[in-house]
């Protein structure tokens, strides 16, 4: 995810779809409550469509767990004082305390950011799909690269067990590799963007994958791999190239699961061309659309409804999208987005609602970057980033890691796991109500 300075997002041609609808989408509520551990549940690519094992259409749409197993600091009231990514975090903590005590901190913060309370909380805004955004020393071992961590599946596979239970679909994305795929904070380290440029980064790469694959390759609550967020260090030729050898691996081992092809900030998704072209299958394409952010015109009730009823044209928006989806015969995956912050709580909540219903029209699957959002002084104001947030008056301190003592990032890390919520009222009521609204209906508030 990104921050207004933290780096720019696909704009105009990030996109989505707006398309007749898919016929009947026979995955209901109640059945995407039940528990994902029969192999018929297994979801696949079929043409433009997600659809079950057995051929049935299912409507994915969920959030992301931002903020968990990879840092950004502006989602947790921190990255001040020069410390706004993680590899700078894990560099102060290494060099004031050593690495073991830099590995319980982290172990403190992640039990801490995602509880059982957590996992409830999200599966009561009626989604069946996550995204988990993870670094690769989740996995490998930083102190003996190309080895797997001693306890290497410890969070993935409790992300996994905890989301599957609730009927929820996991996607585990790849957001930071070794070396940085690129220049922004969001890759772990900021300014690194060596990934490209270092051989052994990409190896390990490989390496990661197929580990990863081997696991979960018959797990039917998996529902894809994404497998580099925003690939934006190279050009669009490189990073599909790249990609191609990426998603060779993972079928080397998993012949079963989506593959998801991450677009371009430049070019989007036209270096593939058709993936079958490229002996690809089984795969989906992705994108982060973010109408009203990071320069796509400003957040509110016009550029969503452009966006999504394809205004002032009818051609742009979701509309260019739906048409170039359906002729590369390739399920689409909007891995970010953000229908509901800033504009408003009420509005927010039936701006999203539109945006999750127009996509599962299309047949597109959707997470919203996020989950949970904690601000220094709580509360969603006009609408946070977050599903969730800490209530107002539910204050979390600002550190300095570089010099609060180890008794305070203690605390603040527990503090994680013990704040009382927020939940986005008008986001929760919508996002489960039997009638959906219009908020671009005239007169609508």
């Amino acid at each position: 995810m990104r921050t207004g300075t933290g780096k720019s997002i696909a704009r105009g041609r990030a996109g989505a779809i707006l398309m007749a609808a898919l016929g009947s989408l026979t995955l209901t509520a109640a059945q995407a409550a039940a528990p994902i551990v029969d192999a018929s549940q297994m979801v696949r690519a079929e043409g433009p469509r997600w659809v079950t094992r057995e051929g049935k259409p299912v409507v994915l749409k969920g959030a992301n767990l931002g903020n968990w197993l990879i840092n950004e600091f502006w989602m947790m009231g921190q990255g001040k004082h020069g410390i706004d990514d993680q590899c700078k975090l894990e560099a102060v903590l290494d060099r004031r305390f050593g690495y073991p005590e830099r590995e319980r901190l982290m172990q403190l913060f992640r039990d801490n950011w995602m509880t059982p309370k957590d996992w409830d909380l999200l599966a009561s805004f009626g989604v069946n799909l996550v995204r988990v955004p993870f670094i690769h020393t989740v996995v490998e071992d930083e102190k003996k690269p190309g080895r797997l961590r001693a306890d290497a599946w410890h969070y993935l596979d409790g992300a996994i067990r905890e989301a599957e239970k609730r009927g929820i679909y996991v996607i585990l994305d790849l957001h930071g590799a070794a070396g940085s795929q690129g220049w922004e904070h969001h890759s772990g380290c900021a300014g690194r963007n060596r990934y490209w440029s270092v051989p052994d980064y990409q190896k390990r790469t490989v390496w990661l994958w197929q580990q990863v694959a081997s696991r979960y390759r018959d797990r039917p609550s998996v529902a894809g791999y994404s497998l580099l967020n925003e690939p934006w260090g190279t050009d669009s030729a490189n990073m599909a190239a790249v990609v191609e050898t990426l998603y060779k691996a993972v079928r080397e081992k998993d012949p079963n699961h989506v593959i998801i092809l991450p677009g371009h900030v430049k070019d989007d998704i036209k270096a593939y061309g058709d993936p079958k072209a490229r002996g690809m299958e089984n795969v989906a394409f992705e994108m982060h659309p973010y109408p009203g952010h990071f320069g796509w015109k400003t957040a509110g009730r016009e550029v969503h409804r452009e966006w999504l009823r394809c205004e002032p044209d009818g051609k742009g928006g979701v509309c260019d999208w739906e048409r170039r989806i359906r002729e590369l015969d390739t399920p689409f995956y909007l891995g970010e987005i953000q229908p509901w912050a800033s504009m408003g709580l009420e509005l927010g909540g039936q701006v999203a609602r539109a945006s999750f219903d127009t996509y599962a029209r299309l047949g597109w699957a959707a997470t919203a970057w996020s989950y949970k959002y904690v601000s220094n002084k709580g509360g969603h104001g006009e609408g946070s980033w977050g599903m969730v947030t800490n209530a107002a008056g539910a204050e979390v301190p600002a550190l300095d890691f570089n010099t609060a003592s180890k008794g305070e990032i203690e605390t603040l890390f527990r503090r994680f796991g013990k704040l009382p919520y927020e939940p986005h009222g008008p986001l929760l009521r919508w996002m489960t109500s039997a009638t959906a609204p219009d908020p671009f209906a005239i007169g609508a508030r």
